[in-house]
């Protein structure tokens, strides 16, 4: 038997680590890497006791475990390691240890003395962890390409798979675009038998609400708690032995991470923060993040970007993506990832604030939505869907008609699907005509269906936030932004998503999140007198592109790769031609074809 990690090097040299036993059990790794200290982006691995491990991420309550473990009569090698911490942690509370773990990791331990791997992926899924487990064999990788290379991965492509990204704008775990490969999921595990081959996928979290007590002491003594908690992981992110700083847009999510660190550190520490702005307002949002660092005090970098003569990065960034997001916005993501890069190797976001205080646009119309649905009769609704079709069509950053359409798309189904469908590239009928097959929203959306269904909440609000936590953040924003930053050597760190922070958010009622009107209410009420008033109340601008007008400049994508992945090249070319003439807007549709387009030919060159 053998379980492997693929590593291809720069030089596509191997790097291989025998457990020096009879079996031929083999490790090494491509891009399963932590940043080191002094910024290189170095393949992680530590033995100890027989067991060894290699590990992506960082633990950020690793001095506590270390003390605790110290305490409990572990002899540590190294001063500062986390990666060491994992070993004795295994050693010490066995598969339970990813409960105590407060951090962003994926990693793969193995367990000399039972023969097995162990494997376990963060809670939000931030960091990534592809698994393929046939004929006794285990391969897994922090890259899906770099796994592919394996000769146990077959690499045919999983035709559901292909329609669920034109479905979400990802493939959601544990799928993946290839046959028998799957992702775990945020806070699952796996059990890896090498002597049998056999595997077990458990799940040690996941968020969801539960039947808990509300915290006591009302809404002054949550907005308290939610400071100090913040406070206290953006305290845990800002160690660091490399150049650091803060993505900043004019929102208060990262305007509350830039404060919280600017208390800590106090103001005698210099704190660098960066901004990509647009030329064209509607995306624009320079001016209120210098605004916010001039507040408080920043070394402020910030760069305008001409959107259209960013177009030809494109192909640039969309190619070197291991598995695709058809988010438009991974594309300024990654281009304030190398501005950031140029200064710093490590950067502060507020990605998480969205999903912990329902900072969605969509929070605001649920009750509205759910009345829609119960007073308007489908044929009605029909009527009104063909009217809104008619309205003037905007390029404009989340212009009503553009939201207006997504809405009555989404009203279209049971209040089960509402969100995915609301946040869907294509249509289920358009899915089903590319790909030349009868498929249905539970086809399409069966696992956030039964999460709808199944949440112990009533409240449509709260199952929304199960939805956002669960699939948009793991599967689109967190996987935008790691592929993005990572494609600059860039890490990124989330407070927002700290576990003690989020296990609170999840206890606190809806009405402290979104209250008269005002999203990310709680948090308002935190930081109050410490963010600028003007920015607490600042409606969610979003960081996109103008990808409906790009998509009129862009070459038709390739006929061959199109009908290898099983789709109607005619059907997307005729949308292609009505979206470039102005007759409709198609640009989910024609840009996830894009996206899936760059990679299959990217993949073709591997």
């Amino acid at each position: 038997m053998c379980a492997a990690l693929v590593h291809r090097g720069p030089d596509d040299s191997g790097e291989w680590f025998s457990d020096g036993g009879a079996q031929p059990l083999a490790f090494g790794f491509r891009r399963l890497s932590v940043l080191d200290p002094v910024g290189g982006a170095q393949p992680m691995l530590e033995a100890q006791s027989g067991n060894a491990v290699v590990f992506n991420g960082e633990i950020y309550n690793h001095l506590e475990l270390r003390r605790e473990l110290a305490a409990l009569g572990a002899t540590f090698q190294s001063d500062h390691s986390d990666t060491e911490v994992l070993l004795h942690a295994y050693a010490q509370w066995g598969e339970d240890m990813v409960t105590r773990l407060n951090g962003m990791f994926a990693f793969a331990l193995y367990d000399q003395t039972r023969d097995q791997i162990f494997l376990a992926r963060d809670r939000f899924a931030k960091k990534p962890l592809y698994l393929c487990a046939q004929g006794g064999t285990l391969v897994f990788a922090s890259e899906l390409t770099s796994l592919a290379q394996h000769p146990a991965v077959v690499g045919t492509l999983d035709p559901q798979s292909l329609m669920q990204f034109f479905a979400y704008g990802y493939v959601p775990a544990p799928a993946t675009l290839y046959q028998g490969v799957q992702k775990l999921r945020g806070g699952e595990t796996a059990v890896f038998d090498v002597g049998s081959g056999a595997m077990r996928v458990q799940t040690f979290w996941r968020y969801e609400f539960r039947d808990t007590a509300v915290p006591g002491g009302g809404p002054k003594a949550w907005a308290a708690d939610v400071l100090d908690l913040l406070r206290n992981a953006v305290s845990r992110r800002i160690e660091a032995d490399v150049p650091l700083g803060f993505f900043l847009s004019g929102g208060v999510d990262s305007a509350s991470v830039v404060a919280l660190a600017r208390d800590v550190l106090g103001d005698g520490v210099p704190l660098d923060t960066f901004t990509i702005g647009f030329q064209e307002s509607s995306y624009d949002e320079s001016a209120q993040a210098a605004q916010i660092a001039a507040h408080f005090g920043t070394r402020h970098h910030e760069q305008i970007l001409d959107l259209d003569g960013s177009l030809g990065l494109v192909d640039e960034i969309l190619g070197a993506v291991d598995e695709p997001v058809a988010d438009p916005s991974i594309l300024p993501t990654y281009l304030l990832s190398k501005f950031a890069k140029n200064s710093v190797t490590v950067a502060l976001s507020g990605d998480g604030g969205d999903e912990m205080f329902a900072g969605y646009d969509t929070f605001g119309v649920l009750k509205l939505a759910k009345a829609y649905n119960g007073m308007v009769p489908s044929l009605l609704h029909g009527v009104i869907r063909g009217a809104a079709n008619l309205l003037p069509r905007s390029s404009s950053n989340l212009s009503f008609d553009f939201k207006l359409r997504r809405a009555l798309r989404g009203l279209s189904h049971d209040l089960s699907a509402w969100h995915p469908v609301w946040l869907a590239p294509a249509e289920v009928s358009e899915i089903s005509e590319l790909f030349g097959t009868d498929v249905g929203v539970k086809d399409l959306y069966g696992a956030a269906i039964d999460l709808w269904q199944g949440s112990q909440r009533q409240d449509v609000h709260d199952r929304a936030l199960e939805f956002y936590a669960n699939f948009y953040l793991p599967g689109s924003v967190l996987a935008k932004v790691d592929r993005a930053s990572m494609l600059n050597s860039l890490e990124v760190r989330s407070p927002f998503l700290d576990r003690d922070l989020a296990d609170y958010c999840l206890s606190l009622p809806y009405d402290a999140k979104h209250r008269d009107g005002q999203q990310k209410w709680i948090l308002a009420q935190a930081m109050d007198g410490i963010v600028p008033a003007a920015v607490l109340t600042r409606k969610k601008k979003g960081f996109g592109i103008p990808v409906a007008d790009w998509l009129r400049k862009w070459p038709v994508p390739d006929r061959g790769r199109t009908t290898d992945m099983g789709m109607d090249f005619e059907f997307l070319a005729k949308k292609w031609q009505d979206h470039a003439q102005g007759s409709a807007d198609h640009r989910g549709t024609l840009f996830a074809w894009v996206c899936l387009d760059r990679w299959m030919e990217n993949r073709g060159k591997i």
